[in-house]
């Protein structure tokens, strides 16, 4: 699948927004499988229009080449992993807040989605 990318550099997937058929719903679950819950987590989307879910920096740490960021989400809070995965209704919300924030979000930090 071409707008699915894993970086070689920390191995996580990533989904490109500038790709029409990029952002799907199979592909925001892969995105929030593909991390573990056992450190705090955000979803932050590049101006290049890349998503994808960072480990350990979080909050307002190094956000030079972000086009937004999404609250951090506390390690073992079920926000990433097999699980969230799994809940149809987060996986929407999710996908909802990437498709509604990108190209042109509101605020660089979005805390209601």
């Amino acid at each position: 699948m071409p707008h699915l990318r894993f970086s070689r550099a920390v191995q996580a997937m990533q989904i490109d927004l500038n790709d029409p058929e990029g952002l799907t719903l199979a592909a925001v679950r892969q995105l929030l499988a593909s991390a573990g819950d056992d450190e705090h987590t955000q979803l932050r989307v590049s101006k290049a229009g890349i998503a994808y879910i960072s480990s350990g920096v979080v909050g307002g740490v190094d956000t030079d080449g972000l086009l937004f960021r999404l609250e951090t989400w506390a390690a073992g809070s079920g926000y990433v992993g097999k699980v969230a995965a799994s809940d149809e209704v987060w996986v929407m919300q999710i996908f909802n807040a990437l498709k509604d924030n990108w190209p042109n979000p509101p605020f660089d930090y979005i805390d209601v989605y």
